[in-house]
């Protein structure tokens, strides 16, 4: 701490002061709670299938061969994302708020049990 007030040229109680609101910044931006301070709505995130709709007829095919009557799994999304990358289509793959809306929502399953 000594370095860092002869580095700052700060009073050693407006340093402790300081360290002690970026310690509850830190602090509260760890045990915010999911979703807390997110926006609400769905302004500018497509749904799964609006995306899924623009993805290669190929891929669709192989990613979802013989399960095409349930939800998706995550596992087939992130085939196809793997080969969306790989054919260099990055501006294909979806943001990371559209991934989790689909799974927070229950558009695409991350596990399936069998009943």
């Amino acid at each position: 701490m000594s370095l860092l007030l002869r580095y700052c040229r700060i009073h050693p109680s407006e340093l402790k002061q300081t360290l002690k609101k970026i310690e509850l910044i830190y602090f509260n931006a760890m045990t915010m709670p999911k979703g807390f301070g997110s926006k609400s709505g769905n302004t500018g995130k497509r749904s799964f299938n609006e995306w899924w709709g623009n993805v290669p007829s190929d891929l669709r095919q192989k990613a979802r061969k013989g399960d095409e009557q349930n939800k998706p799994l995550l596992n087939q999304v992130n085939y196809v994302l793997l080969h969306l990358g790989l054919a260099g289509k990055h501006d294909a793959k979806p943001t990371h708020e559209e991934l989790k809306d689909w799974l927070h929502s229950g558009q695409v399953d991350v596990l399936r049990m069998n009943k």
